[in-house]
């Protein structure tokens, strides 16, 4: 096999004369590529002569670097081999890349906060079809209860609830121990340490348990439901229920409603014994109070008023997280990214949700709850 020649460039009177291999094996030893790009930026005029014809073999690395020298056009004085000719005229049809220019975005801020209202509007439209359609299944179930689907409702509190206490028992007690802590050291300063007691059971028992076992069913059993029945419009799961003749509504959507209406007031119950067991030891330990004066004190400081708030915010909470999750698990579309979006957004909204239902509660039970 024949060494490749070295490529060679000459200017002579005005004549650039070419010579040896312009293929890209010859063009990458030692610093051919550099020393040629060098002498091709500093060749200027249009006048040139060209001639190529002592060239023993191109590829198109070597043809483009001629191309790029010539400005992207064939010089009027050219001498070229004949079997050099194949590469410059795919150069020469090649012509020019023309990139798409870019869409300009013609949406001002008025219109995408239009756009935004009208999305909102959208999905509050679904919502409120959506509760229509579970009070409809209710009844159905309601008149003839023989024939309700017993089977999902007891798996999905199985799965809500009773998989959720450990995690919910977890970060109640770790809550009410931190609470506890830090009450006490305000507390002492003033001299309050029996008034721990008060505090800590009406911010539990009102608002911290129910609305941090709303937040961590939201994050656990609300994406669970949204991506269940995402997965199962992407496998087209539901297209077959409609087909044999089987409700959404009936056995998926009011299941895990009335699964969630019945799990999340005893998983409240749960997180609020929890954090007061929590609390109780950390007030034990930082300001000596004994549980039986803690378990003697906290009906009398606690009200039954608040625990009833407490046991309804459940309800209502639970109620919210499996409509909001089944209403986004409803609109996925059948791709994978569609479904991803769609369990994030159903996480955000059903705590946002349970958030301002709690804001709600906070304004109408305002003057309920509190010992004169």
């Amino acid at each position: 096999m024949p060494t490749a020649q070295e490529p060679t460039l000459t200017l002579n009177a005005g004549a650039v004369a070419a010579t040896g291999t312009w293929q890209v094996h010859a063009l990458a030893q030692g610093k051919a590529m550099a020393t040629i790009t060098t002498f091709l930026q500093s060749l200027k005029g249009d006048q040139l002569k060209w001639d190529l014809s002592a060239i023993d073999s191109m590829d198109h690395i070597g043809a483009q670097l001629f191309w790029n020298a010539w400005g992207k056009a064939r010089p009027a004085n050219l001498q070229l081999a004949p079997e050099l000719e194949e590469f410059f005229k795919r150069l020469e049809t090649t012509g020019a890349l023309e990139l798409p220019r870019p869409r300009q975005h013609r949406l001002t801020l008025v219109m995408k906060l239009g756009f935004a209202m009208l999305l909102f509007f959208e999905h509050m439209a679904g919502l409120i079809r959506l509760i229509g359609q579970v009070v409809l299944d209710c009844w159905r179930f309601l008149r003839n209860p023989l024939r309700g689907p017993w089977k999902e409702i007891s798996a999905n509190i199985y799965h809500a609830g009773f998989q959720a206490l450990g995690i919910t028992a977890l970060v109640g007690f770790l809550i009410g121990v931190v609470f506890s802590y830090l009450s006490a050291q305000q507390l002492r300063n003033f001299g309050g340490d029996v008034f721990l007691v008060n505090l800590l059971g009406m911010s539990i028992i009102r608002e911290l348990g129910p609305l941090l076992a709303a937040i961590l069913v939201a994050g656990r059993s609300g994406s669970s439901i949204t991506a269940q029945l995402g997965v199962m419009r992407v496998t087209e799961e539901l297209d077959a229920m409609l087909v044999m003749g089987i409700s959404h509504g009936f056995r998926l959507i009011m299941p895990k409603v009335l699964a969630l209406a019945i799990a999340m007031p005893l998983l409240v119950i749960w997180t609020d014994t929890i954090a007061l067991m929590g609390g109780m030891l950390s007030a034990k330990l930082e300001l000596n109070l004994s549980p039986q004066y803690f378990l003697l004190k906290l009906p009398e400081a606690v009200p039954l008023a608040n625990y009833m708030i407490g046991i309804g915010k459940g309800v209502v909470f639970g109620m919210l997280i499996a409509l909001v999750s089944c209403h986004f698990g409803l609109r996925i579309k059948p791709n994978t990214e569609s479904l991803g979006r769609g369990t994030t957004t159903s996480v955000v909204t059903a705590i946002t949700a349970v958030i301002l239902a709690d804001a709600v509660f906070a304004i109408v039970f305002s003057g309920v709850g509190f010992s004169g």
